[in-house]
């Protein structure tokens, strides 16, 4: 319903502007006739009267009523007036005779009458076509020592006959041509618009899989085309949406499990004094596993609603990630990892608590998934536009389809991990996200069992 009322709409206000504009270049045209034409047509044909006249003047021989019927037979309408008044017709007769005798006593007394141009300011069709006496050019003359007073003007009709015909059919056409164009036209405009309603009723109602077979070149079809990949990333969001649910509820399920069946192997009093504190020790770190995933959650949450609220500062990027190697040293230590790190210093425009983050979730995410007496290399470069900061690992490593996941929310890229590691599957998440708030780019190199590479580049002041 809502289409059929922007058709009718498009298609109404499209002719109002074919009509607007018809009448409007009628009144231009009209403008243009009184100030111009109407001039160039009175000085033309008061040059052929005069020249008339003055041939009959020349030649007295000759029979005025012969002279003039045969011009008037050729397309003119002629009056002609002696001096005893008698007036004789010819061509096709005068839809009006309205000229004042003070006119034929002037024109017979030497005046010449430019009716056409004295005609009254009327639309041109009035002025063109006018059937009238008055609507004449009058000229003197003399014949035979005898005044006479010629009144002549084009027979429009008889000129322009089958013109008239042809023009009102070509105008008739137009009309009728112009609008089927414009009603077919604003179909071909509309139905693409149709189309986006109909495939926006689809997404509202959950299918993002609809795609829209629109083939234009215009904002038409780049609006279809930036429609279609914005469906294809609400699927994307709706299936990682999915997923991260079904995630976030196997993670908090599988702890509070645990820590259930532990407390009910501690009510048994049968069991002895050191299995009660294994099964304590066991929950206590379940315990943990779940308060350090609700913290990477807040977190995460808290980067993403940061986006308007960066406390933006400048920050030393050097001084950062010397903290974070100082604060986990023990892990380093206690893994037996050899770590070096080349840190000159180097400053950027960003939330200082954001990029802490940063790099204490890149510094463990090295420390976990590293082997046992492995090593890691920090490196800060600068270049003309941007710091970069490259961790180096030697643990154990993602193939290329993992490459591709390793930034997704409660992503794993190994079943394994989830017993092998505290992870939580959201720590490279909240990477992706800071770098992303302070317009930077991570690039991840990786092999199978040889370790990792993580690439970061962040704008400099």
């Amino acid at each position: 319903m809502i289409m059929k009322s922007l058709y009718s709409k498009f298609a109404f206000i499209t002719i109002m502007i074919m009509i607007v504009s018809g009448i409007v270049s009628f009144f231009i045209s009209n403008v243009y006739y009184q100030v111009k034409l109407k001039q160039q047509n009175d000085e033309k044909i008061t040059n052929f009267a005069l020249e008339m006249a003055d041939f009959a003047s020349k030649h007295p021989s000759i029979s005025l009523q012969d002279y003039f019927g045969h011009i008037g037979v050729i397309g003119y309408q002629i009056l002609l007036i002696n001096q005893e008044g008698k007036k004789i017709y010819f061509g096709s007769s005068f839809r009006r005779t309205n000229l004042p005798e003070v006119v034929q006593e002037r024109v017979m007394n030497g005046e010449v009458y430019h009716g056409i141009r004295q005609f009254p300011h009327k639309t041109f069709v009035t002025g063109f076509f006018a059937n009238e006496l008055s609507n004449s050019i009058g000229v003197p003359f003399q014949y035979q020592n005898k005044k006479y007073a010629l009144f002549i003007r084009p027979d429009i009709k008889l000129l322009f006959n089958e013109m008239h015909i042809l023009f009102g059919w070509l105008l008739l056409l137009s009309i009728l041509l112009s609008i089927f164009m414009v009603l077919i036209s604003t179909k071909y405009l509309i139905e693409p618009i149709r189309k986006l309603n109909m495939a926006t009723k689809e997404i509202s109602e959950g299918n993002f899989s609809i795609r829209l077979n629109i083939e234009r070149k215009d904002e038409l079809g780049h609006l279809a085309a930036n429609f279609t990949k914005m469906s294809e990333k609400l699927a994307k969001v709706d299936m990682l949406r999915k997923e991260l649910i079904s995630n976030i509820s196997h993670d908090i399920q599988s702890p509070v499990a645990n820590i259930k069946g532990y407390l009910d192997l501690l009510e048994n009093n049968d069991k002895q004094d050191p299995d009660k504190q294994q099964y304590i020790r066991i929950m206590h770190s379940e315990a943990d596993r779940l308060s350090k995933m609700t913290k990477q959650l807040l977190l995460l949450s808290s980067v993403e609603s940061k986006r308007d609220l960066m406390n933006v500062s400048k920050v030393d990027i050097s001084g950062l990630l010397k903290s974070v190697i100082h604060q986990y040293q023990w892990s380093i230590l206690e893994k037996g990892i050899m770590i070096s790190y080349e840190l000159p210093d180097a400053w950027v425009k960003g939330d200082a608590s954001l990029l802490y983050s940063l790099w204490e979730n890149l510094l463990t995410n090295a420390i976990k998934y590293n082997y046992q007496n492995g090593t890691i290399d920090i490196e800060l470069l600068e270049t003309v536009s941007d710091i970069i900061v490259v961790f180096k690992d030697t643990g154990i490593g993602l193939d290329e389809k993992q490459i591709e996941r390793v930034f997704d929310r409660f992503y794993r890229a190994d079943a394994s991990r989830e017993r092998s590691v505290e992870g939580t599957g959201l720590g490279l998440s909240i990477v992706k996200s800071i770098i992303d708030l302070h317009h930077g780019k991570i690039e991840v190199k990786s092999q199978k069992g040889k370790g990792s590479v993580f690439k970061v580049s962040l704008p400099k002041l």
